[in-house]
């Protein structure tokens, strides 16, 4: 699970050796020259290749940009390479990034362009297609969802949830337990403690927005911005959040803790990983009996302009193996893309994905990259008040 990421971006460090500006006598010229150009191709040929990674900073339960086992999952893939990985979590969203830099790039890979964001960058050319043999292994409608040419391969999915903590599902009486999206218009007092993500700054909180308009617009046949005009006034005491760590960690304050918050519906195995179990649960959006959710899907891809493709197509293909998908379930909270990989016994407690109807295939990916600026600007509008 992902949020938007924090940090700078570091410029790309050159690495090769200089050029000599020495002048000689022409005699010597020939011969230094040819040493010296012996010399440069032997440091050259010597040197360990570096791969520039940008990623976000929770990956595999990173904080600020790095984790204790960042060197298990990049590790591995130095020594059997000899190469060397510089990871980096830029600010704002991968895309922004990407496309900030189309003219200079300065990252080989990608990981974490998700259902929304991919698009986006494909859609700028910011990336090179690849197919790792892997994808044998990997749902075809996760591919289609995410990237179908390949440009971004998936390595994690699963499904945004509403958490919401034991109290509130009972001062509801367990309607929460299958929550709707007009119950949060039709009751403040469950609008009040939901704490959402900036969809302008956070990649959740984008997915979320996604997954109300969708909701609206192809379950409901209804205006999709009526929820926003009538929840956000109600947020007063929870603001949207900067980023997904910021919202999670609110809601699993000890004290003074908005009740709901928007999360991942693998929540609840995480919660009985720690010794948590039941003291909260997730949820998506109900209507008529049918659970409906927004799919998220993360992916790694080939940034265009990069100088080693074979390297990054060998990172790709070893992404999406057995060594890092066995990673994802307890580090990332996440479906491995990787259908050989089995899930821990705590993945018991959390929502069914195959009980969830999915709402991204009303949306293609290439309509998701045209109207996702649109839709969060006119969600800025209203959360403001301007317009």
């Amino acid at each position: 699970m992902s949020g938007g990421s924090v940090g700078t971006v570091a410029p790309r460090r050159l690495r090769g050796p200089g050029r000599s500006r020495r002048v000689l006598v022409a005699v010597l010229s020939v011969v230094v020259v040819l040493v010296a150009g012996l010399g440069l191709y032997t440091l050259a040929s010597q040197q360990t290749a570096t791969l520039v990674i940008y990623t976000y900073a929770s990956l595999f339960g990173g904080t600020d940009c790095g984790a204790t086992n960042w060197s298990t999952v990049f590790g591995a893939f130095e020594t059997a390479h000899d190469v060397h990985i510089d990871v980096e979590c830029p600010a704002g969203t991968l895309a922004s990034t990407l496309l900030a830099q189309q003219n200079a790039p300065g990252a080989d890979l990608v990981i974490g362009l998700d259902e929304l964001t991919a698009p986006e960058a494909d859609a700028h050319h910011l990336l090179i297609p690849y197919a790792p043999p892997e994808l044998a292994n990997v749902s075809p409608t996760l591919v289609s969802e995410l990237s179908p040419d390949d440009a971004v391969v998936p390595y994690e999915w699963g499904y945004l949830g509403i958490d919401y903590n034991s109290s509130f599902s009972a001062q509801t009486q367990g309607a929460v337990d299958h929550a709707t999206f007009p119950e949060f218009v039709q009751n403040a007092s469950w609008a009040r403690q939901l704490l959402v993500e900036d969809p302008s700054v956070d990649i959740t909180g984008e997915e979320f927005l996604v997954w109300e308009i969708e909701y609206y617009e192809h379950v409901l046949h209804q205006d999709w911005q009526s929820f926003w005009a009538t929840v956000l006034p109600e947020m007063q005491a929870w603001p949207p959040a900067p980023d997904w760590g910021t919202a999670f960690g609110e809601f699993t304050s000890p004290t003074d803790n908005p009740q709901l918050v928007v999360s991942y519906t693998t929540d609840p195995a995480y919660a009985a990983a720690n010794g948590q179990a039941g003291q909260y649960n997730s949820t998506v959006s109900w209507w008529n009996g049918t659970a409906y959710g927004w799919r998220t899907i993360y992916g790694v891809g080939i940034v265009a302009g990069s100088h080693h493709l074979s390297l990054d197509e060998q990172f790709e293909d070893w992404f999406l193996g057995g060594t890092v998908q066995n990673l994802i379930p307890l580090n990332e909270w996440e479906y491995p893309a990787n259908e050989t990989v089995g899930l821990p016994s705590v993945y018991a407690a959390a929502v069914d994905p195959s009980t969830i109807t999915p709402l991204n295939a009303d949306t293609t990916p290439s309509q998701v990259a045209t109207n996702l600026t649109s839709w969060v600007d006119q969600w800025l509008t209203l959360a403001t008040g301007s317009g």
